[in-house]
């Protein structure tokens, strides 16, 4: 009784934890943005809001119906491999200058791209953020942190089936674009830095996943192509 008890709180405790981190994630991204652009005449920055926004409140709301144990795995954030702790220092900092970087240039004026290429950043960054939700929807085991789960099988369907890593793929188009959509050319150079840092990590990876998922150096084999086919 007392472990029935104890499991109805944890699950509870569970499916509460996804809609308070959305709700703190409508809240902190554009005071975020108000607080490094210091007013709210910037266009770009509460476009962008709603363009990650808006479908992470629909997958999150569909992914709790369906599997609320994603979330567990996606909130967890300690690196096992030593190698990706420290990737994952660098590259947060990378990416914290990405997005502080653009605020600034919106301040003091520092770049001025045009209206078009702001407007086919943001086209990116909806497209690119709505791939990386499809891959979610096609592997649930895609954790963010480098390491397997009991009972996890290799995916090869749906973009998996076109390269070994779609995931990578959505953010570092999401992150490259971040800057131009935000309207900024200077953050453009940190967000740059982050792509030898996931060429790096993606090796990584996938030695981790040879040596510990079954079945993965077959799946190699058979999807040749890391991120981009017939280049790497």
């Amino acid at each position: 009784m007392v472990q029935e008890t104890d499991s109805k709180v944890e699950t509870e405790r569970t499916s509460k934890r996804p809609v308070t981190k959305l709700v703190a994630v409508w809240i902190i991204l554009p005071l975020f943005f108000l607080a490094t652009g210091g007013t709210l005449d910037w266009w770009e920055a509460w476009v962008y809001c709603a363009l990650l926004l808006v479908p992470m409140t629909w997958f999150a709301v569909w992914m709790a119906r369906r599997d609320p144990s994603f979330f567990e795995r996606r909130f967890k954030l300690k690196e096992k491999e030593q190698a990706q702790r420290r990737l994952q220092a660098w590259g947060s900092l990378s990416f914290l200058a990405g997005l502080i970087l653009p605020g600034l240039d919106h301040r003091f004026n520092w770049s001025d791209p045009p209206l078009l290429a702001v407007l086919v950043a943001m086209a990116v960054v909806l497209a690119s953020y709505l791939a990386i939700l499809r891959v979610f929807i096609e592997n649930h085991w895609a954790g963010r942190t480098v390491e397997t789960f009991a009972e996890q099988r290799v995916i090869s369907t749906g973009p998996y089936a076109l390269v070994r890593h779609p995931m990578y793929v959505g953010v570092l188009a999401l992150y490259l674009a971040t800057p131009v959509a935000l309207a900024s050319w200077w953050a453009l150079l940190p967000m740059l830095t982050i792509v030898p840092m996931f060429v790096i990590r993606i090796r990584n990876e996938e030695e981790v996943l040879v040596r510990e998922l079954p079945g993965y150096q077959e799946y190699r084999q058979k999807v040749r192509w890391r991120l981009v086919p017939k280049v790497w």
